[in-house]
């Protein structure tokens, strides 16, 4: 008997384990993603946004993958206390990849199409805010990873950041619409692209809270430290 029990923990370890390692993989792919939906921002890269979006089956594998085990753990493991909140927190966080993975294929593809226009527009207010968030991103990342709250933790504060960033951008952008309308086409590609930085933005703040939840047993306060009058002032501007 004390040698089944014995095997039963370990089954289980090692199942945690594993989920673990697929939650690592996706956000890893995830991040690669968005790195290759930038370069094509930066650089004009298509073949860095084929890849980018070339990826994206292989995140939404993974999630599945990680629903099916989360299912049989919860199913036939009964966990309880820290490892129920880890396993709840990797079905969310890997929502959220998967999310991010779709944005990041979205930002691809429009990055080129901006590309393709003969619009004189400056590009330095986006990649100055494309570079926020990946660097969020990759934080989150790595709080998931080493199940960091403290890391969780600046990652949520970071997010007004992106915010204010947005606004900045969005009203860049309007600005060259209203100079010239041959810029209307690229710069709405680019608001697109703005938006979904700024929705991949709150989906690594999702991701932190997480962390933080699943390793702490507490939530952080219900009001993110956001660029909430930037945005609320944008949104009576639109």
């Amino acid at each position: 008997m004390p040698h089944e029990r014995s095997h039963i923990v370990s089954s289980y370890e090692q199942e945690l384990d594993q989920l673990r390692a697929m939650v690592a993989q996706m956000g890893h792919i995830v991040e690669e993603q968005v790195s290759l939906a930038l370069l094509a921002i930066a650089e004009h890269d298509e073949a860095a946004a084929d890849e980018a979006t070339r990826r994206d089956p292989e995140v939404d594998e993974l999630e599945r993958d990680v629903e099916t085990l989360v299912i049989r753990l919860l199913a036939l493991r009964s966990p309880m206390g820290a490892d129920l909140r880890e396993i709840v927190a990797a079905l969310k966080i890997t929502g959220d990849l998967e999310r991010i993975g779709d944005y990041a294929a979205s930002i691809a593809r429009k990055a080129i199409k901006a590309a393709s226009s003969e619009a004189q527009i400056s590009f330095s207010g986006l990649r100055s805010m494309c570079r926020l968030v990946r660097d969020n991103l990759s934080r989150t990342v790595e709080a998931v990873i080493q199940h960091d709250p403290n890391m969780a933790m600046e990652v949520w504060h970071a997010d007004r950041g992106v915010d204010e960033h947005y606004v900045a951008l969005f009203r860049e952008l309007v600005t060259y619409m209203m100079e010239d309308a041959r810029n209307i086409r690229a710069c709405t590609e680019l608001l697109f692209i703005a938006k979904n930085l700024e929705r991949i933005g709150d989906h690594a703040t999702n991701m932190a809270e997480r962390v933080f939840y699943s390793v702490t047993g507490e939530n952080l306060p219900p009001e993110r430290p956001r660029g909430e009058n930037s945005m609320r002032k944008l949104n009576r501007e639109i």
